[in-house]
């Protein structure tokens, strides 16, 4: 019988942070994550006195439920005792639709640990392996959860031998991932093992799971379960194994609590001077010290309003308590400390560190944000996201008189969601919604028409990039007034310096020092990082090459502009570009200010950015989405036919018991009709789902045309400006 904690008990046991637990349920789609969470949430022995008499399930929008996929984070706190040592377990249930790998991605900077889900029959899948890697960056340990044994026993009618053989299959394949992706220092006391109960086997639906820990204790072999199958003794299992015991002794016996899991995670997320006092109380995750917490979630309440939730990483954090939103350079004032009980959300006046508060009052902050007690403190490393907005649509009110209406929603889904990008098209007048894919712009779009906004929207759009692809010698362009001459060249920006700069490792914002030293290690000397005008977040960065020329440090601003307003809108067809290292060479100003201001300095500084890349020659790059398919293993040939109709291939083929899975990869724009031919070629009995890859140059044979159709899709002149638009004679 679950015995239930009230608030005040609840409270008591997190004053001792040994007693408390931070994990995240993570998986790819379908494999059972919130039918496990449901059930560890049912087992909890928490309830809220405002849940009383409720049903409570972990996926509440019913978008989640009409889809049958999470699609939101839900935080929800358990209680679970273990030989008479009660413990609080903070848990996140996670999405597992590549589409909103973001939440996933920021959820696993508010956990110490990871309990990765994993269906006994499909294997370690591409999703699977991809939060395990973004776990495994974080400094998140995992333990592998095997879900649907059911399956091996009732459709594959696996012998007791065969069945130990696959489920240790599945051990070693994750093992690997972790041999691939973790840190050397933990490569080896990461890996899971079924010797130490950090492997749990189960049937999330049926409601019960074992380990080695649980059949010592209780006396249960994989004899019982394949006899309580055979015999329709399920209810019998369950008893003597029910899920949660296995599931959080697992957690509680190979999850740190938050002071153990700091002192090795700090040092990745937080760059700051670990020596400082602030450094210290971070390590030590202590109540005493300032109060430092990272937002990794914002929610819109409809009485609250926004509730910021994240992890507390150091002090005690009070009901009316002043704090400094470190990003925005702001302060704002908490109305009210919060804890989940169960999944409500309570009001409990303070919390300490180590716990997972929510809090009301903070109407300007964002996920991803710093907050802290005291000003000026170094932020915490920005969460890099494994993908960005490819796909897009146009969104407009059926009735203008519900224009208003519709920015108030679409700012409330870009606060809760900010890897759904809004913005105003400033020729058209559009109003342009890009997500991760179709589905996370098709979820968008309801909670629109959820807001009573009846809405027109246009088809999907692929978002396609521009960039350059060689070098240039230094070209020059005048300003309007002719009295100011600016010199750029451009080349390709090292790989590695790019991908820096759009995860936000490297930025204007970030520590100088630290800066410097990943640029070192790139190989750049410290001459060019001293000399570096600009950071752009699209992977691309202009450096100031002039030597004794006056005015430059004073015309920086007016430089930086023109070349900001190029990386939004490239020359071909006014795409974002990417991957470009521009270099500004000379420069002739004139004397008298007047004449060298931001209205002469920027459009030159444009012009010669537009000139260097027509010169270096300039290429369109299109979105690639890996492809994974499920498909009985006699229509393997179906799915190459419709993946090769589509510029994709296939790479790669397994077979798992009756079934292949297939991987390849196919442009992004060729995957609308996929579904229907998808369908059609094999009755239906295909599964798959698809990620981004890469972004990679539009074939020869289909440039013109495409730089055609995007320009008129833009209402552009039909052909590129030419490259004396920009350059200038002497």
């Amino acid at each position: 019988m679950v015995k239930f904690k009230s608030t005040t008990e609840v409270l008591k046991i997190i004053k001792n942070k040994e007693q408390i637990r931070n994990f995240g349920v993570i998986a790819h789609v379908d494999h059972g994550k919130t039918t496990m969470s449901d059930s560890l949430l049912a087992n909890s022995g928490i309830i809220a006195p405002s849940a009383a008499g409720k049903a409570l399930a972990m996926d509440f929008d019913k978008e989640e439920q009409a889809r049958g996929i999470t699609i939101y984070q839900a935080n929800v706190t358990l209680h679970f005792t273990k030989k008479d040592t009660e413990y609080v377990i903070n848990m996140i249930d996670t999405p597992g639709h590549v589409d909103f790998s973001g939440r996933v991605i920021r959820s696993l900077r508010a956990i110490d640990g990871a309990v990765v889900v994993c269906d006994a029959v499909e294997g370690i899948m591409t999703q699977t392996e991809t939060v395990t890697r973004m776990a495994l960056e974080e400094r998140v340990k995992p333990v592998l959860f095997i879900n649907k044994v059911d399956r091996l026993i009732k459709e594959l009618r696996l012998t007791p031998e065969k069945m130990q053989e696959t489920l240790a299959a599945v051990v070693s394949n994750f093992n690997q991932l972790v041999e691939t992706y973790a840190e050397p220092e933990y490569k080896e006391n990461w890996k899971v093992s079924i010797q130490d109960a950090s492997v749990t086997f189960g049937s999330a639906k049926d409601r019960w799971a074992i380990n080695l820990d649980i059949m010592k204790e209780r006396g249960i072999s994989f004899k019982d379960v394949i006899d309580a199958y055979q015999n329709e003794k399920v209810d019998d299992l369950v008893e003597k194994a029910p899920l949660a015991d296995a599931v959080l002794g697992m957690v509680v016996k190979h999850h740190p609590p938050p002071h153990v899991a700091q002192k090795y995670r700090i040092p990745q997320i937080w760059k700051g001077d670990l020596d400082s006092d602030i450094g210290k109380a971070l390590l030590a995750c202590s109540d005493d010290g300032p109060t430092i917490m990272m937002i990794v979630n914002m929610v819109l309440d409809p009485a609250a309003g926004p509730v910021a939730i994240g992890r507390l990483f150091s002090g005690t954090i009070k009901d009316g308590q002043t704090v400094n939103i470190i990003d925005a350079k702001r302060e704002g004032r908490v109305q009210s400390v919060n804890f989940f009980m169960g999944n409500q959300r309570e009001q409990v006046g303070q919390l300490g560190s180590g716990n997972i508060p929510a809090l009301l009052g903070l109407t300007e902050a964002r996920a991803g944000n710093t907050i802290s007690s005291i000003k000026g403190i170094q932020m915490f490393e920005g969460v890099k996201y494994v993908s960005e907005p490819v796909v897009q649509i146009a969104v407009e009110p059926k009735h203008p008189k519900d224009l208003p209406k519709l920015v108030d929603v679409l700012k409330q889904l870009s606060i809760e969601d900010p890897n759904l990008v809004v913005k105003i098209d400033e020729e058209s007048g559009e109003t342009i919604v890009a997500g991760m894919g179709v589905l996370h712009l098709d979820v968008a779009t309801h909670r629109i028409q959820d807001a009573k906004v009846e809405i027109i929207t246009s088809e999907p759009l692929i978002n396609y990039r521009e960039t350059v692809k060689g070098p240039c010698e230094p070209v020059m362009s005048k300003s309007p007034n002719r009295h100011n001459k600016l010199f750029m060249k451009v080349e390709q920006l090292e790989p590695n310096i790019a991908q820096m700069l759009r995860t936000g490792e490297i930025s204007d914002l970030k520590d100088k020092k630290v800066v410097a030293d990943l640029l070192k290690k790139e190989g750049w000397d410290t001459d060019t990082i001293k000399r570096v005008m600009r950071f752009d977040s699209r992977g691309n960065v202009l450096i100031n090459g002039t030597k004794g020329v006056q005015f430059v440090h004073e015309s920086t601003d007016s430089i930086n502009s023109g070349f900001d307003e190029v990386m939004k809108e490239g020359p071909l067809c006014k795409e974002q570009m990417r991957d470009c290292k521009f270099t500004f060479t000379h420069f002739v100003p004139h004397e008298d200010t007047a004449h060298r201001g931001l209205s002469q300095l920027g459009p030159a500084s444009r012009r010669a950015c537009m000139g260097a890349l027509l010169s270096a020659g300039t290429t369109i790059l299109e979105p690639m989405l890996a492809i994974e398919v499920r498909v009985p293993t006699d229509l393997v040939g179906n799915v190459a036919t419709v993946l090769s109709g589509k510029r994709g291939k296939v790479l790669d083929m397994q077979q798992k018991g009756a079934s292949s899975i297939i991987t390849g990869e196919i442009p992004a724009s060729e995957t609308f009709t996929l579904s229907e031919e998808m369908r059609g070629q094999t009755a239906g009995r295909a599964t798959w789902n698809t990620s981004f890859k890469k972004w990679s140059e539009v074939p020869k044979s289909m440039f013109a045309s495409a730089i055609a159709d995007i320009r008129k899709r833009k209402g552009l002149a039909p052909e590129p400006p030419g490259i004396n638009e920009f350059i200038d004679k002497e």
